[in-house]
């Protein structure tokens, strides 16, 4: 634990430490529970990790010892409770920072994410990604590296969301196609190798953004307090899935699970790079909407705005209506083959797939019930996501993940 010393008498401070021994293995279930709001009071905290009431206060003085958590011992007691409020527990406010980096087609964002999913500072980079990924890596890494001098902040590692499926264990990138990469680039060793060469600490790691999206929105965002999550989200390019399982991000036994972009829902439909026709990844995307709607994309914004922008601005034309009611149907399709493979309790849906929900909730459940034996016996929640920014929420959460295993060996 922490190296102050305890003024307290000598059998008092005994006792103490006794406690904290105890609790030490309860630091990183403490801290995760804090991190995902599962533990607002010492109360709480008590109960989740099933200990005494000494030992979990003895666990939350240690992680705030450690500049990780805030204790407040005076509380005010919400009207008309009686009895001594509960000592609330908070993430630090000015405490470390995760670098987060997401790169995509249109551009790069760098971010720094403190405990809770909170963004502390993010400035986004150049709009152009360049076919070197070490260049790339190497710009986004100096913005971040820019945000921890500005800001100050301690850095506890770095995580980088790329739009590919990443191979486990190497973190290779396969199929980086809509960011001019070659195929099989070694993002994370890239990646490692820029944050090092920025003097910035910590380990530094390397994932699918879709999979990150949907981890940060498990711990802090619409898929809180789910246990099998279904996430299926489209940014700029193709569609990407991911699943949760049991509260644990499920990538399968090389990281490429739940490639659901290449599900076929329409089996006349365009080509897909992946050698099939009629793939998600080419049907229920921006630029499938753009050109149902007879609509030639520009150059002046991203793909998923212009689609944003055509179903929020123009639904009421028909044209526009009629193809954003072909990619829900679409959509639907796709997502009822999910729930018959997986059975989630839920389903959140990001990017362009969110946008769609908006605009017919009622329309693309009823496609999901009516094509699934499990929506038709009792119907899965489909909900938007609603983390800002949540795969550099996602990003950081793998830099997190080594503090929240063992908040004292991560910060020694």
């Amino acid at each position: 634990m922490s190296g102050k010393a305890d003024p307290r008498p000598a059998g008092e401070g005994s006792t103490s430490r006794t406690r904290l021994d105890r609790g030490r293995g309860a630091l990183g279930p403490a801290l995760e529970l804090v991190h995902t709001g599962r533990a607002p009071t010492r109360a709480v905290l008590t109960a989740e990790l099933g200990v005494t009431r000494a030992t979990a206060g003895a666990v939350a003085a240690e992680l705030e010892a450690l500049g990780l958590i805030r204790v407040d011992a005076r509380p005010g007691a919400a009207a008309g409770t009686q009895g001594r409020p509960s000592h609330r527990l908070s993430v630090a406010e000015d405490g470390p920072v995760a670098l987060a980096a997401q790169v995509h087609s249109d551009g790069y964002r760098a971010a720094l994410v403190g405990l809770g999913g909170r963004i502390v500072a993010t400035a986004p980079g150049s709009e152009v990604v360049d076919a070197d990924p070490a260049k790339v890596l190497g710009s986004v890494v100096a913005v971040g590296a820019g945000l921890l001098r500005e800001t100050g902040r301690r850095c506890v590692g770095a995580g980088l969301a790329v739009p590919s499926a990443v191979a486990e264990p190497e973190g290779l990138a396969l199929n980086p196609l809509h960011l001019a990469w070659p195929a099989g680039a070694p993002v994370r060793e890239i990646f490692a190798e820029q944050v090092r060469a920025a003097g910035l600490d910590g380990p530094a790691f390397a994932a699918n953004d879709v999979n990150l999206a949907a981890l940060a929105e498990h711990r802090h965002g619409a898929g809180r307090g789910s246990r099998d999550l279904l996430c299926v989200a489209t940014g700029h390019r193709g569609v990407g899935g991911a699943l949760v399982l049991d509260g644990r991000l499920h990538s399968g036994s090389s990281g490429l699970a739940l490639e659901v972009g290449h599900l076929a829902v329409n089996p006349d439909g365009r080509p897909c790079h992946c050698g099939g026709r009629g793939c998600l990844d080419v049907e229920a995307d921006p630029l499938a909407l753009l050109t149902a709607a007879g609509r030639a994309p520009g150059p002046e914004m991203s793909l998923l705005k212009q689609a944003d922008d055509l179903i929020h601005g123009q639904y009421g034309e028909p044209g526009v209506r009629g193809a954003t009611e072909s990619l829900i149907d679409r959509l639907g399709l796709g997502l009822a083959g999910l729930v018959n493979i997986l059975n989630p309790d839920r389903i959140i849906l990001g990017g362009l797939h969110r946008t769609l929900l908006e605009a017919d909730p009622d329309r693309l459940r009823a496609v999901v019930a009516d094509r699934s034996l499990w929506g038709r016996s009792g119907g899965v929640p489909i909900l938007a996501c609603t983390l800002d920014h949540n795969s550099l929420v996602g990003a950081a959460e793998l830099a997190w993940q080594p503090v929240l295993d063992d908040p004292l060996g991560a910060l020694a």
